[in-house]
This record gives C-alpha cells, structure tokens and sequence, in this order.
C-alpha cells in the first residue's frame, strides 16, 4: 500500500508498544494495553483454534477468504505470541521491534476485503522483515547501535512490493550485525543493539545467521512467513538450523534498493517459510524490476511467472539430479542417514541421481573490498539528520562500546580499502571477474554435461551457488537421531531457475513431509508457557 513518507503511530498500536529497552534494544510489549487492541478487534472463536506455530499462509490466506478470521485479529494474536516467546518464556529474542503502523494496516486490508478487494493470497497475511531492510517510520538497524536512530524516508521497493500484494509488515527480525560482517568469530545471531537469537530447536546451538532471528521467528510462529537477506549462506543457513523452507533466489530477482548491504555483487533477498508453498506466494510477492537496481534487469521475463502455481507434485518424476556426496573414503563411509533418506525419496519419485562434484571458485572473496563502497552507498540515500554518514562514522562511533564485545575487525578492514587506488581496483576487479566466471562455468559445466535439471545435497553448494550469484531452494529433511538438529535438502540451479527448484522441491517436501514444529523436538524450552493458574507443580509461579 502506498504510505506517507514517515509513519504515524496509530492509536491502538501506540498502546500496544513500548519502547526498546536501553539494554540492547530488546523489544517489550505492554501487556495492560492488549485488552483495548482485542477490544477494538474482537477475536472470533475460529481464530482461537488457529495453531500460529503450524499455521501457514496459504492456511491463514484460506481463514481470511471466508471471513473466518481477520488481518487485524492476526496482527493481535501474532503480537501476543510474540510478548509470550520473544522476551517472556524462552526468551528467543527472534524480533527487534513492532511496526507501529501494523493494525492500522491490517485494518485497511479488511476494509479492503470488505468491500471485495482483495490484492492476492498474501491480503491480510503477517509477514517479519530481517532488520537490515528500510521500513518508513521505523529505524533500519542491521542490529548495530550505531544505527539504533536511523530512519529511512521511505520503504525499500521490496516493501512497497510485499504491501501492494496485500502483505501486513508486522516487525523487524534480530541478526548478525552488519549481515554478519561486523567481525570475525562472532556468534551468528549477536548484535550490539539486539542482543543475542536462540535456536528453538536447541538453544545450545546456533540460530545461524545472519538471517537468526527471522529464522527463529518464523519457525516459532511469530509470524507466519518471513524475509531474510543472504551473501553467503544467510538464507539458506539459519533456514536449515530452524528447519524452515527458503528460496535464496538469483541476484537480481529481486530489489536491494533500501537494503543494508554487504556486497551488490552477491546479496539479495529471499523468503523465509514453513514450507515451499508459502516460500513460493512470498517470492511471487518480491519479484520486481527497480530502476535502482540495474540488477534486477534480468528480471524481467520473471515477473508475471506465478511460482506457486507451478509447483507440482510429481516434478521429480523423469527429473535427472546431480548429487553431491562427501569424497570417497577407505573404507567407504555411508552417507549421512537423512542424506540417505533423502536419496531414498527422490528416487521413489521417480527422480536419477548422478554423483557429482561442484568446485567453488578460487578467487579471493570480495566482501571486504564491496562493503564500505556499499554501505556509503546506502547511507547516502537516508535522510540528512540519519546520525551516520560513513562507514569511517560507524566505526568510530563504536570504539569502546561494550556492547562491541565481538569487535569490529571486518569494519575496520573493509574501511581500510581505496577503491580510488588503481592497483587496488584492478585486484578486486579481477578478483570480481574470476569469482563470478569461474563460479557460473563450474555450476553450469555440471548441469550441461550430466543433463541434470537441478544439483542436490545436504546445503554443500551454499558457497558456490553464492558466488556465481545463482538461486538454491532449501527444505526440511528431518532431524539427526542422536540430538534432533535440524537438516536441509537443497536444490541448486542455474541463473533464475526458481520456477524449477521450487516444483522440485515441493515434490519432495510432499512426498517426506518430514518438517516438525520446534515444540515437538525440543519439548522442554516451551514448557510452562501456560498462564500460572494452569500450570502444573514442576514450573515455578
């Protein structure tokens, strides 16, 4: 939907938040104001047999159709399960902050309904943004102090895409600071300004990131779908550390225009889901032609595609895939068990498996040489008063701030590269060319050579498919035995093969159905969630 160039906090959602708390920015609801929301927004008994940690949102799309729920009693009870899991119980601290502007939102939506509107399958539906991604009226982050009161003018086109399809921008996600490229051997989730994401499945692993706190969020049921942003690995990772379906699509499908970026060689955006269905309405939603993002002129043929109805139920069948196995040792080892599951699927319906090998380019990463060209990029478009102007200005701002822990060598290394210099140009230039060359040949020398309509593995073409720029589609694959971790199948393809990836990847998730709910697998970290007077003797009042 179109929106004012800042946002006004609407009566009932300026009651229903606070402020982030000066620790961190930790978000906290104010609970006292909930009977007033709910008030204002009656919940109808349907909704309360919604099941928000399973629901997904062709459900919730289906509940909205016949008027048995609406947008705005999502909006409430999403918030609510939010205050139960983000900063109470658990503590996942999966959401930085609430859109003020999310009832008053959903509101126009029902209106909208009402009256017999309806802009697609995603009108009414919640969806959380990872906090790198600008948002009128509220501050874009990528976690970091330094930009805890940087407002952008206006919404990132992704946004304005995701609003016009109908989408309700319910909150900001936690992340890597900086998309992970703040320092090394920081944990993945940890920022200085949204503290530190758990993995609900084990909180004694990582979230993986920098995509953590969507990941967590989503697989929670926070929300019912999310956004994420990837360079290397931060979709498709955290979606297989929370069990979640992910779509990393091809670098320039969709806009970065009013993303916090690391590299415009490598990022994009992607969707974040419980399953490949939801993945494939989100990426219908996303996929647009910017004018600011020459990128996204490949886009083009893409944008009338319709991914979620193309997804099919027997893609495998007569499908030839190229599978990545661990080299061959003496004795022979046998596969991972959910590998071998996996393969065992595939084959079942009715798809060939070629082993294979996909080399990753050896160039030198390019991260450092892109970031600071790339964030004074995207400061440069913020309004005037933005508190930062530079990267040279984040860095010194965070000098000897506690909450810096981690440090910031990454900052400091990429603030320390002269693009303007010849020498140094030419070296990333080459170093640019042969990453991208090289990346692209090895992938798609596999595909031509074997015939094969995608490559499949256990997430070990994350690297290669992120350098060449190319799209993977991940999903669920089950849980290790000895300790319930979760594991992905990811499909690989060629540039803008998404519409492939997606079918087949529908195809097996449908024929394992294997994706569990964080509370199945990990029962205990949700115990005494109940309110205190139906709890039983074990949990503390």
């Amino acid at each position: 939907m179109t929106r004012p160039a800042t946002r006004r906090l609407g009566t009932a959602a300026a009651a229903l938040l606070t402020t982030a708390a000066l620790s961190g920015g930790v978000l906290t609801v104010d609970t006292s104001a909930l009977p007033a929301l709910v008030a204002t927004a009656p919940r109808a008994p349907a909704l309360a047999a919604v099941d928000l940690e399973t629901a997904t949102a062709a459900d919730l799309s289906a509940l909205l159709a016949t008027r048995r729920v609406t947008s705005r009693q999502l909006v409430a009870a999403y918030t609510e399960r939010i205050e139960l899991l983000n900063t109470d119980g658990p503590g996942i601290n999966a959401v930085r902050a609430l859109n003020p502007d999310a009832v008053d939102d959903a509101r126009v939506l029902d209106r909208e309904r009402s009256r017999g509107v309806v802009r697609g399958p995603l009108h009414g539906v919640p969806v959380l943004l990872k906090d790198n991604i600008d948002v009128a009226g509220m501050p874009t982050t990528a976690g970091s102090i330094a930009l805890e009161d940087s407002y952008p003018a206006t919404d990132a086109p992704l946004v304005t895409a995701l609003e016009e399809a109908g989408a309700v921008v319910l909150g900001k996600t936690n992340l890597s600071e900086y998309a992970n490229f703040t320092t090394a051997g920081m944990p993945s989730g940890y920022s200085s300004l949204g503290g530190q994401v758990l993995n609900p499945y084990d909180a004694s692993v990582t979230p993986s990131g920098s995509s953590s706190g969507t990941g967590a969020g989503i697989a929670v049921g926070m929300a019912p779908v999310g956004i994420g942003t990837e360079t290397s690995g931060s979709i498709l990772s955290p979606a297989q550390a929370n069990s979640l379906a992910a779509v990393k699509p091809t670098v320039g499908l969709v806009s970065r225009t009013g993303i916090i970026p690391i590299s415009a060689t490598q990022d994009t955006a992607g969707p974040m889901t419980t399953t490949v269905t939801d993945a494939a309405l989100l990426l219908d939603a996303m996929v647009s032609v910017d004018p600011e993002d020459p990128a996204t002129a490949g886009a083009a043929p893409y944008v009338d595609l319709d991914y979620a109805a193309a997804l099919s139920d027997t893609s495998l069948q007569g499908a030839r895939l190229g599978l990545v196995v661990p080299a061959p040792t003496t004795p022979p080892t046998p596969l991972n068990p959910l590998l071998q599951a996996a393969v065992d699927t595939l084959t079942a319906q009715g798809a060939t498996l070629v082993p294979v090998t996909v080399p990753g380019s050896q160039a030198p990463s390019i991260l450092v040489a892109e970031f600071e060209r790339d964030i004074n990029a995207y400061l440069a478009r913020l309004p005037e008063e933005a508190p930062m102007d530079t990267l040279s200005d984040i860095v010194a701002f965070n000098q000897g701030r506690p909450e810096m822990k981690f440090g910031q060598t990454l900052l400091v290394e990429s603030e320390a590269v002269d693009l303007t210099d010849p020498a140094t140009l030419a070296a990333y230039e080459a170093a640019r060319t042969q990453g991208l060359t090289e990346s692209r040949a090895s992938i798609d020398t596999v595909l031509t050579t074997n015939d094969l309509d995608a490559v499949v593995s256990l997430s070990a073409t994350t690297g290669v498919a992120a350098r060449a720029g190319y799209p993977s589609v991940s999903v669920p694959a089950g849980y290790a035995a000895a300790n319930g971790r979760p594991a992905n199948v990811t499909f690989m393809g060629t540039a803008f093969a998404e519409e492939t990836l997606l079918s087949l990847a529908y195809d097996y998730e449908q024929a394992s159905l294997l994706r569990r709910p964080p509370s199945e697998v990990n029962p205990t970290l949700f115990r005494c969630l109940e309110p205190e007077e139906e709890r039983d003797d074990s949990c503390a009042p």
